[in-house]
């Protein structure tokens, strides 16, 4: 049965930083697509960020602004989102999304959508005050 848990969030301060982890177990094979996503209350989930196996490939949502970094270790099956300069914009419930399917060709139009991914986490709260 594939898994996906996070971890990482926290209360944090304007300007603060932190380091989300999605560790992924159970899986038959690779995953081809890899993703974060966040929800705030009364808003639709959104992309923030989103990892493509194939070629390394990293995108992430006009919002970050830099601010953000998605890596992903295959060796330790967890993917991670470095957040700095964190704003109280930013406090969401981030969940992780992951993939089977190969789609290298549309993924930048598309890494960003929930319905590109098969699997998720549960989630981990993050909350920025000012």
């Amino acid at each position: 049965q594939v898994r996906l848990v996070e971890s990482g969030g926290g209360s944090v301060q304007a300007g603060g930083s932190l380091r989300l982890s999605c560790v992924c177990s159970g899986m038959s094979g690779r995953f081809n697509s890899m993703a974060w996503f966040r929800q705030a209350p009364g808003k639709e989930r959104e992309g923030v960020a989103g990892h493509y196996y194939t070629g390394d490939g990293r995108y992430y949502g006009d919002f970050v602004k830099g601010r953000f970094s998605i890596v992903r270790d295959e060796a330790k099956n967890t993917l991670y989102l470095q957040m700095n300069s964190l704003e109280p914009e930013d406090t969401a419930m981030y969940y992780c999304a992951a993939d089977f399917s190969s789609r290298w060709s549309s993924y930048g139009s598309t890494w960003n959508l929930a319905s590109t991914y098969s699997f998720w986490g549960q989630g981990t709260q993050v909350t920025v005050s000012s």
